[in-house]
C-alpha cells in the first residue's frame, strides 16, 4: 500500500478522484449512495488511473443541511471497508468530525480531508493520535453561509496567512510537517475574482513548504466564466487544473479522472516536477 510521501517521491502530479456518498452534493449528489454503486464508482477510478480515492458523506456545498455523526458513518465506512477489500489504493476520507475521523481510519483510510483544517474540538488530537496525513483546507464562514458577501483585504495573503497558522498548530499538536497537505480553498468563502486570484498566484502557497492540492473541478467558478451547467464545465476545469500545475499543485481533486490524467500528463511533461517540490521548465 503506497503511503503519502511515497506517491509525492514519484514527482508527478497526483489525481484524486472524487466519491461523494452524498444525495445532496452540488454535482453527483444522490448517484453514489448506495454501497455497490460508490464502489464500483471508485473502481472505475482507480481504474482510469486515480492514484487516490476521497469518500465524503457530508456535502458542503454552499446552503447543504449538516448531517449528524452517525449519519456520516453510515454513510463513508461501509464503502471505505468495501474499497479496501478490493484495492490497495490510497483513501482519504472528507470529514471534520473527529470520530468520522477514528472510524474511517480503522476502516482502512489513509488520509483525512477537512474542509475546517482541524478546527473541530478534538480533531487535531486524533489525527495526531493516529499519525496519518491530513489536509488542511482554508474556509471563510462556514458551508452553510460562506458564499453571503465574502470579503478580503488581499485574499493571497490572507489564505496563506491563515494556512501557516493552521500548519503551525497541527505541528504543535504533534503532526509532523511532511503529513501536512494545504487546500486554498477554491469556492469556499470565495467570490470568482478571489478564486482567481488564488489560482494566479498559487505558487504563493506552494512556497509555504507543504504539498497544495486543488479543487475545482465542475465549481461554480468555472461555470461563471464559461456561462455553462455543473454538466458542462469539464474543458473548464480542465484547462484551471493544467494552470494549478504548472504554479506547482501536486494534488488535483476531480469528478473527471481519465481526462485530468491525460491534461496532467501533457502539463507534467513540459514543465516537470522537480525534487524539493519546485517547477522548471
Amino acid at each position: 500500500m503506497k503511503t503519502l510521501q511515497l506517491l509525492l517521491s514519484e514527482q508527478r502530479p497526483l489525481v484524486m478522484g472524487i466519491l461523494n456518498t452524498t444525495p445532496d452534493s452540488f454535482s453527483d449528489g444522490g448517484q453514489f449512495n448506495i454501497v455497490s454503486a460508490a464502489v464500483d464508482h471508485a473502481l472505475q477510478m482507480i481504474e482510469q488511473g486515480a492514484d487516490m480515492i476521497d469518500v465524503g458523506g457530508e456535502s458542503t456545498r454552499s446552503g447543504a443541511a449538516p448531517v449528524s455523526v452517525e449519519e456520516e458513518i453510515s454513510r463513508v465506512i461501509p464503502v471505505i471497508e468495501k474499497i479496501r477489500q478490493h484495492s490497495s489504493v490510497f483513501i482519504s476520507v472528507d470529514t471534520s468530525k473527529p470520530e468520522v475521523m477514528r472510524r474511517a481510519v480503522a476502516a482502512g483510510a489513509d488520509m483525512i480531508n477537512d474542509v475546517l483544517a482541524l478546527q473541530s474540538p478534538g480533531a487535531m488530537e486524533i489525527c495526531a493520535q493516529l499519525d496519518v496525513p491530513v489536509c488542511l483546507m482554508h474556509m471563510q464562514g462556514e458551508p452553510r453561509s460562506m458564499q453571503h458577501n465574502p470579503q478580503y483585504a488581499d485574499v493571497v495573503a490572507e489564505v496563506g496567512a491563515f494556512l501557516q497558522q493552521r500548519i503551525a498548530a497541527c505541528v504543535r499538536a504533534g503532526t509532523a510537517q511532511e503529513n501536512i497537505v494545504i487546500d486554498p480553498g477554491f469556492g469556499f468563502g470565495k467570490t470568482l475574482e478571489h478564486n482567481l486570484l488564488l489560482l494566479g498566484h498559487l505558487d504563493a502557497l506552494v512556497d509555504l513548504h507543504c504539498p497544495v492540492l486543488v479543487g475545482m473541478s465542475r465549481k461554480s467558478m468555472i461555470g461563471k466564466i464559461l456561462d455553462a451547467g455543473v454538466n458542462d464545465r469539464l474543458y473548464g476545469s480542465l484547462a484551471a487544473a493544467v494552470l494549478a500545475c504548472a504554479r506547482g499543485a501536486r494534488i488535483f481533486r476531480v469528478h473527471d479522472v481519465q481526462p485530468t490524467v491525460d491534461a496532467l500528463k501533457i502539463c507534467h511533461a513540459v514543465n516537470p516536477v522537480r525534487r524539493g517540490g519546485e517547477r522548471g521548465i
